[in-house]
């Protein structure tokens, strides 16, 4: 009988939002990880114990692992020798031309790591990559490796400001093999045997399926999350609630309340990259209906910012040319400092593209955001970003926000006007302030139904992305 060996020693390769927290969730659990990045610095500030990146539950696990002696960091590909499970976690950001994923980062990490691969290594890929990549990452490495290299396509599905927890528990665990050999299906169950043990579904596919798992998955609740926001067009015409209609259609169980929540719509990392990612090789394919569905998705994306836009300009009379604005929110959602793709930051640009004075806050954010942005200014506190502003705009959902008092806030402003970005402020208790409250797809006379709506769905408060 063919006994694979135990696995004690894995290599994460890249330390970005995913390999981070891959490798020390791993360490944290009980194997040797030898983390790798081609970027010095980023190797020195994590071996110092300084993180990138924030995120809820990772400084604790990070410090675990690296204090355990599991947790080691290194820019050379030869410390990865003693590894029998190799993990891909590098980035696949969108190509130059803004559509296609740019999938170098993992072909180089493959080929780098191919002359120092054991007999019995396997190759496990967690990136997001089109369809069709893993068989060629494989065909390549066995090329370089001059043997038949073992890959598997395992995506993850962590969400930010989740990310920890959807890594110590994820919903499923996918395997895309070029072909379904036990001992390398053993290897990878070992890797995630803790995740495996809790209940974890475990899935084993073909290359082809397992990347189009991630993708597919992204798109569906980036289409949702479009879907909704369409709706709130025609309410804001017709004189209909969102936020009532989001409310009726989510209490059906085939559709639910999660990303149907009307608003700026989606940003980060994942969803916007991985749409149109999606997209483009669905037209390489020639699959012109799924091409035609996810360009709209898209296009009602960018347009869900523009209509917010377009509401500032008509709150303050039809120009926004010298006033001050407050924007509340950076991140692209809370819970993280990323602003990849952030609609708040996008939204606040383009309000002074207009002539607005902008001044944007936000809990965690603000450093990245000054990277970012550097021509808007900046307010460490809600409170100095409101001072004298003709227009206070809610576009990050963070519980801060949702804490704020909004008849000491109204004391600060010049203009108690509100725009609730997200749909998730209590129009109820900002209108009974005195706050001029508008929110895309939602008539002025909603407010009163709010109370009793919430208090009925609360999940309506929350809303998440991948």
């Amino acid at each position: 009988m063919n006994v694979p060996p135990t696995v004690d020693t894995v290599s994460v390769i890249g330390t970005g939002y995913l390999g981070i927290v891959q490798a020390a969730v791993l360490a944290e659990q009980g194997l040797r990880v030898l983390a790798l990045d081609r970027d010095p610095e980023r190797v020195d500030t994590l071996a110092r114990g300084i993180l990138p990146i924030a995120e809820p539950g990772l400084e604790e696990v990070f410090t675990i692992a690296r204090e355990s002696g599991r947790l080691t960091f290194t820019t050379d590909h030869a410390d990865l020798a003693p590894a029998q499970v190799h993990l891909l976690c590098v980035g696949t950001p969108q190509s130059a031309d803004g559509h296609a994923t740019d999938t170098s980062s993992v072909f180089g990490a493959a080929l780098a790591l191919a002359p120092h691969l054991r007999p019995e290594a396997i190759v496990v890929g967690r990136s997001t990559v089109p369809v069709g990549t893993a068989a060629a990452v494989q065909a390549a490495l066995s090329a370089a490796a001059g043997r038949d290299v073992a890959v598997v396509w395992s995506p993850e599905f962590v969400r930010q400001g989740c990310a920890v927890a959807d890594t110590q528990r994820p919903s499923r665990l996918v395997y895309g093999v070029g072909r379904a050999c036990p001992t390398t299906l053993a290897m990878v169950d070992e890797v995630f045997a803790p995740q495996l043990a809790a209940g974890t579904p475990r899935i084993v596919v073909d290359h082809a399926t397992a990347e189009l798992a991630k993708q597919a998955a992204n798109a569906f609740l980036a289409t949702k999350v479009s879907f909704v926001n369409a709706v709130a067009e025609v309410c804001e015409r017709s004189g209909a609630d969102v936020k009532a209609l989001s409310a009726a259609l989510g209490l059906d169980p085939r559709i639910g309340h999660q990303f149907l929540s009307a608003g700026l719509g989606f940003g980060g990392g994942c969803l916007p990259k991985d749409l149109n990612g999606f997209l483009a090789r669905a037209q390489e394919c020639g699959a012109d209906s799924a091409a035609a569905l996810l360009h709209e998705v898209a296009q009602v994306n960018q347009r869900a910012r523009t209509d917010v836009v377009d509401l500032a300009v008509e709150m303050v009379g039809g120009s926004v040319q010298g006033r001050r604005v407050a924007v509340l929110g950076a991140a692209f959602k809370p819970g993280t400092d990323d602003v990849r793709e952030s609609p708040a930051l996008r939204v606040a640009v383009e309000l002074q593209a207009l002539g607005a004075d902008v001044m944007v806050h936000d809990p965690l954010a603000l450093d990245n955001a000054r990277r970012a942005q550097p021509s808007l200014r900046y307010a460490e506190t809600v409170e100095s970003a409101c001072w004298g502003s003709d227009l206070t705009l809610h576009l990050t959902d963070w519980p801060e926000f949702q804490a704020i008092d909004p008849v000491d806030l109204g004391r600060l402003v010049r203009r108690r006007c509100l725009i609730d970005g997200r749909h998730t402020l209590s129009s109820e208790r900002w209108s009974a302030a005195g706050w001029s409250y508008r929110a895309f797809g939602r008539p002025l006379a909603a407010t009163a139904l709010d109370a009793e709506r919430e208090a009925l769905v609360p999940e309506l408060r929350t809303w998440s992305t991948a």
